[in-house]
């Protein structure tokens, strides 16, 4: 798909050189996706896109310019070395800008099985469209659909550097979702579902999938409220692969090096409590963040995160490891327009020992979380409070939905409190099981 732009990339790379760049590198992205909507029964869109896009980074000793274009006709791609060229001329100097170094490159390319070469038809895309809101809308109790959806889209991308490295790979992914409501006037509910995967073969059916959406959004109707009190807090794997999502962004080397993370002192402590590992692994084969090598052309490889609730290591590109004087961790992500930055792969907590209903057996009064609003997470002191809304736990059982509720509490307390259930499913490019967090401030009625 991308083997004719090797030759394309070099060559952008040598004329650089040649214009006065003392090291450049090069990116070529190329993309497909189709999508269809159906809602009602009835077709509403199909759409398809293809988009191609190249980017030079050029430095000129510390000076670091980019450019990039989507025209990739003779013409406009001769243009960029030069233009970059005498950008990073007028640019101010970076002291931590750089290619990552030779010995860090990635020598070999491993196998991921990422792309699948079967492109669905939009026939396809339309029956399956059809399969998941009809199977939705066939659960007693539904009475209106937002509409099921069906997409496939394939990624390649290429990457060369002025130290001799060049690596590509590609990737696909297929999804089907679905969106429904529940009740009439004021009194109804919306919920969803949703599967996607690498392979069409390893996505969930589309009816497994409305039948998901349909019964959740059911049960979901009459809530009540609930009182505010401090209880332990339940989150469904559908919003704690979220509080894992914060630790990624706490710990990514960029947000460490400025001083704008709740965990910027806490290298080699128990932030978590004995027993819990969170893993970061970009070889996790058919993962849906997996990547052969990072965005410098670093070689990646599968790292615990946190060990033991000891968190172990920053998430780092090559610049936010000079600004802390450590290595580079192979965590570069970047597009053709700007600087790469640290950013997590597939990144997951490990399961523990007790089932989920395990898990609540034993809670006298406590609140399941399935659905969480707002954005209210102060990630320099790691203050949270959401909107929330699922169900009450009494004596150890699923008793009745609740809305409108806020839960609160602080990250670093509520991951010293945490305990996973056993039934880890990698489902999303973050997870995590159902989870479990002590002493959690409900607000309600």
């Amino acid at each position: 798909m991308i083997a004719p732009y090797e030759a394309l990339l070099q060559d952008l790379i040598a004329a650089a050189q040649k214009a006065g760049a003392d090291a450049a590198d090069a990116l070529f992205v190329e993309n497909v996706s189709a999508s269809v909507s159906y809602r009602l029964g009835k077709l509403e869109d199909v759409e398809r896109s293809e988009a191609s896009d190249i980017g030079l980074r050029v430095f000129v000793g510390q000076k670091v310019a980019f450019v990039s274009s989507t025209d990739l006709s003779q013409e406009a791609v001769l243009a960029l070395p030069g233009r970059a060229v005498a950008m990073a001329k007028l640019a101010p100097e970076d002291k931590f800008a750089g290619l990552a170094p030779r010995d860090r490159l990635a020598k070999s390319i491993p196998v991921l099985d990422l792309e699948d070469t079967d492109e669905p038809s939009a026939e396809r895309l339309v029956e399956q469209a059809r399969a998941v809101e009809g199977a939705a809308l066939a659960v007693r109790g539904i009475t209106n659909s937002e509409g099921g959806g069906a997409g496939f889209s394939r990624s390649a991308i290429a990457l060369a550097t002025s130290e001799g490295f060049f690596g590509r790979y590609a990737g696909t992914s297929h999804s089907i979702s679905v969106a429904v409501l529940a009740g009439e006037g004021t009194e109804m509910e919306r919920d969803y579902d949703y599967s996607s995967a690498r392979r069409a073969e390893d996505l969930d059916s589309p009816e497994a999938v409305g039948k998901r959406a349909g019964e959740r959004t059911v049960a979901r109707l009459h809530p009540r409220k609930a009182k505010s009190q401090a209880v332990p807090v339940v989150f469904d794997p559908r919003e704690s692969a979220g509080l894992i999502g914060h630790l990624a962004g706490a710990i990514s080397g960029a947000a460490i090096a400025r001083g704008v993370s709740f965990l910027k002192d806490r290298m080699g402590e128990e932030i978590f409590a004995p027993g819990i590992t969170i893993i970061d692994d970009p070889h996790r084969v058919r993962g849906l963040r997996s990547k052969p090598f990072d965005g410098e052309g670093v070689a990646n490889h599968k790292m615990a995160v946190v060990e033991n609730g000891v968190l172990k290591t920053w998430l780092l590109d090559c610049a936010s490891a000079k600004q802390l004087g450590l290595e580079t961790t192979g965590h570069a992500a970047r597009g053709t327009g700007g600087p790469p930055h640290p950013a997590s792969t597939n990144f997951y907590m490990e399961a523990g020992a007790l089932s989920p209903e395990e898990l609540i057996a034993d809670i006298k009064e406590g609140f399941y979380v399935t659905e969480l609003m707002g954005m209210g997470v102060n990630s320099v002191t790691g203050d949270y409070s959401r909107g929330a809304s699922g169900f009450w736990i009494e004596n150890g059982k699923i008793a009745y939905p609740v809305s409108e509720v806020t839960i609160a509490g602080n990250l670093k307390d509520m991951y010293l409190r945490l305990t996973p259930a056993s039934d880890l499913v990698f489902r999303y490019g973050t997870n995590a099981p159902t989870l479990r967090i002590e002493g959690m401030t409900v607000a309600g009625a």
